[in-house]
Parts: structure tokens; sequence; C-alpha cells
């Protein structure tokens, strides 16, 4: 069971607790300022001669008509309702338990007026494994991720729907499930916000850090099966350009071909091509991408990103801007960029594997010209990693007027967050790709080893992808090659 307190959570924590399906619980003291900023809503909301934005006023375009006090309940369930539009693909339910978990995170830190009941239900919902269905289109990354939060909040009214037992079943048709009464602003409060795109982005940042490893793994056994040079690695060489990122590029290089007698070898070639040499730099400029996002996203699960927010202590309510994603759809720009570099210079040493040089045979078979041997998998590759390059085109830079021009600049952070999640996706077949070219490679050093490490991830390897003797289906080569990454840690094979 996990707790959650004031104490802040980090990317790595809440991935953690979301993978492990960890019960949560929130202690009663915890409430305590969710509960005083609750009773303040209901005690202003009792004068109707004031407005105050989203409590008993429309919304955006709408935000200077008056709602009387009878319909405030009504006008909540109504955003709900309204606004439960996204449609596209489902979700990943893991996202959605982020996605919950990032929401009830934000309303517990008493500036959204939200009933302590309603944030309970949320943990209901987590804790019994009702997952709300969202949609990945919908959102402009501003005014809140509207569309995939009111699909998430629509349970709570026992409408929308529930990922129920391994299938999609319609809230309504959920005994368990019973409706809660919305008070003034907690519609609002629910699909105001930015959970949407920092729940993709927690994913993406822990998904990117485990590609960032296999990458330096696997680029460390291609280096060795290519009769690559060390010396681009020296720890000298970083030091006088010493952005952390490189260092801890070269540094994970060293460490794995440490004890191989294939890179101590005397070389007869000088230099090795940049998609060798420069791994310190390619790979670690995209280090500095991920820590520089990670660093963002951990601010931002820990804010209040809805509107208006309720500062009880000084008997104000402030209409304001949190609930724009700017601050966000930047660095998922940047970290679609990075990890694009990183599938691109792997592409580039997936085809010196296959150019007959350094006592490589062409294609790495037996038999070229009767068999094409690795041919093809470079064309695989290369077809992913135009597709990555085609995806790279900045959402940031967008922005399309809604609500009638009140919310006329917008993020498009939403659409970032989740083409950012596809590129990881490719990333990880074209990294697939290489350790299924660079363990064929392999084969063909007759003299020495490499490092203990390398030899322990190739003897895992092997048991999911057998070396090509002779032209065979490779389709499923490559698909129990990506298997081997997801299903595996490169931190399990380092010895020591």
């Amino acid at each position: 069971m996990f707790v959650i307190t004031e104490k802040p959570l980090s990317i790595s924590q809440s991935v953690d607790i979301t993978h492990n399906l960890i019960p949560l619980h929130i202690e009663n003291t915890t409430f305590e300022k969710t509960t005083t900023c609750y009773e303040y809503i209901q005690k202003i909301t009792q004068n109707p001669d004031t407005l105050m934005y989203g409590i008993n006023t429309g919304f955006g375009a709408l935000a200077n008509t008056a709602i009387s006090t009878q319909e405030i309940t009504q006008l909540q369930v109504n955003l709900l309702r309204s606004h439960a539009c996204g449609i596209g693909e489902t979700v990943p339910i893991t996202i959605v338990r982020l996605m919950l978990l990032f929401k009830i995170k934000a309303l517990l830190q008493g500036y959204s007026g939200v009933n302590p009941e309603t944030i309970k239900q949320l943990v209901f919902l987590w804790n019994n494994n009702f997952i709300p269905v969202v949609y990945t289109q919908g959102s402009l990354g501003a005014s809140g991720d509207l569309a995939p939060l009111a699909h998430l909040a629509l349970p709570l009214i026992k409408e929308g729907e529930v990922w129920y037992n391994g299938s999609i079943t319609p809230a309504q048709n959920i005994s368990q499930l019973q409706p809660i009464h919305l008070g003034p602003k907690e519609g609002l409060a629910l699909i105001n916000g930015t959970q949407f795109i920092t729940a993709y982005g927690a994913f993406c940042i822990e998904k990117a850090k485990q590609l960032w490893d296999w990458a330096n793994a696997i680029s460390a056994l291609s280096l060795d099966a290519f009769d690559g040079r060390i010396e681009p690695f020296d720890e000298r060489i970083q030091n006088i350009r010493p952005h952390e990122g490189q260092k801890q590029a070269a540094q994970a290089i060293r460490t794995w071909l440490q004890g191989s007698t294939w890179i101590q070898q005397s070389k007869k070639h000088v230099q090795d091509p940049y998609s060798f040499r420069c791994i310190p730099q390619v790979h670690g400029a995209t280090y500095t991408a991920i820590k520089h996002t990670e660093e963002i996203f951990t601010i931002e699960i820990n804010s209040v990103s809805d509107n208006p927010n309720v500062f009880y202590q000084d008997n104000t309510v402030l209409s304001g801007g949190n609930f724009h994603a700017q601050v966000l759809a930047l660095p998922l720009d940047y970290l679609s960029m990075a990890m694009a570099e990183l599938a691109n210079i792997s592409e580039r040493r997936i085809y010196l594997l296959l150019s007959g040089q350094r006592g490589l045979p062409m294609f790495l078979t037996d038999s070229p010209g009767l068999n094409s041997g690795l041919m093809i998998p470079q064309y695989v590759a290369a077809g992913i990693v135009s597709e990555i390059k085609m995806m790279c085109m900045p959402n940031s830079v967008d922005s399309i007027p809604s609500s009638n021009g009140q919310e006329d600049h917008v993020s498009m952070g939403a659409n970032g967050a989740v083409k950012l999640f596809r590129i990881l996706q490719n990333v990880e077949k074209v990294l697939a790709i290489e350790l299924f070219n660079a363990s064929q490679a392999a084969f063909f050093r007759k003299h020495g080893n490499t490092s203990p490490a390398l030899q322990k991830l190739l003897s895992a390897y092997r048991e999911y992808v057998p070396k090509v003797e002779k032209d065979r289906f490779l389709h499923q080569d490559l698909i129990q090659s990506i298997k081997f990454i997801q299903n595996h840690k490169p931190s399990q094979f380092l010895i020591g």
C-alpha cells in the first residue's frame, strides 16, 4: 500500500506504483486543507451576487453567464457530460492509472474546492481496478486536458465507460459504483488540469531512461563486434568537454566493455565512423534532454493546474492560467527529437554491421548471395527511422483558437505527449534490430571474447533469438528481439 501525503511524488515512484498496481491510501490528516477549502466554497456560493468563474458561471466564452444556486450541481454534471467527447485510440490502462494518481495528488493540495469524498471515490476506482476509458484525441493542452479528464471523471457520476475484467463496460452496469453528488466547482476541478499530458510524460520519461540504458548496452556490443576503438570513450576526452550526459554515456560504454579482449586488440584502422566514435556526444545529448524533461514534469505532477484557484486563507478565489501546458509541450518536443536521435544513430550502426567491413561477412551471413542474411531488417529500421523523423515536427509551435476566441492560444501539448509515446515505441524497435544484428555479428568474431557483461547479455538473448544460419522467416526474430528488451533491464547483465 502506498500512502499519499503532502510529500512530493517522483516520476519513477509514480510509475512504479502504477506498474505494480499498489493500492493507495490517504490519511485523514492529509484531507485537512481539502476539507477547509471545500467548506469555504460551500459558504461563498450562498451569495448569488458574487460571480466566480466556473463556480456559478458558465465556462470558456460563457464565463459571464450567471448560474443560479439551484442549478450549480447540474452545471457540474453537464460539464462532465458535454466535455467527454474524446475520440481516437483508447489510452493505455497504465497511463490512465497515472492520470488518476496525479489528479488525486493535485486535488489533495487544497486549492481546488472539491469534496474529500470525491477524492476518496477516485481512490476507490484505483484500488478496485475500475479504470476509466479515456481516448487519445480531444485535448488542446490548454484550459486543461478537458476531454480526456472528462472521460476520467464520468464514472464518478456512474456514466461513461470503465475497464472491468479485461473489457470495456458502461459504468452504469457496475453495481459497485455509486454516483456521487457534485458540489460547486467540482466538475471543473476534475476536468481542468494537465494530468493527461503529465501521465503520458511521466510514463515516457521512465521508458526513455530504460531505452537510453539499452542504447548504451547495444551500441557497446555493436562497437565490439565491429572491431571498434575504445579511445573515443576515454575519460580524459569527456573531462575537457564536461557535459554530464556525455560523461555518463562514455562511462556506460566503458563499463559494458570492461574485460573484453576484442576491444583491446590492436586495430588496423585509425578511426571509427561517427555512429560509433560519437556515441558519448549523441547519447549524452539525449541524456540531458531526459533529465531536463524529468525535472519539469516532477514539478508539474506536484502542482495545482486547475482553475480557478481557491485561497481560502486570504478569502480569495483567483482565476488564472495554470492549466496552460506550454511548459510541458516544449520539453515533450525536445525529448521527442532527442529520442529520435537514438534511433537515427542506431540505424547507422546497423548499416555498418552489414557492410562487409572489419572481417564481418556481407549482410552477416555465411553465404551472401544464396542468402540475403540480415539485409532487409536494415530496410525495416530505415523505414521506422524515417517515420520517427516525420513525427518530430514540434507540436508546441502550433495553436488553434477555441471557445469562440476566449481560449486563443493553446499548447498542443497533449498531441506532443501522445506523439512521444509512439516515437518511443519505434525507438525500441530500432534498438531491437540493432541488437539482432550485433548479436549475429558477434558470432563471426573468432578470436578472444567480448566482455563478461556482454557475454551474459548475449547468452540470455540467444534464448530468444538464435543465430541465423541460413535465410529464415525473420519477422518472428524481430518480435522476439523487441520482447527481450521489454522483458529485461540492462543492469541485470552488468557484472559486479
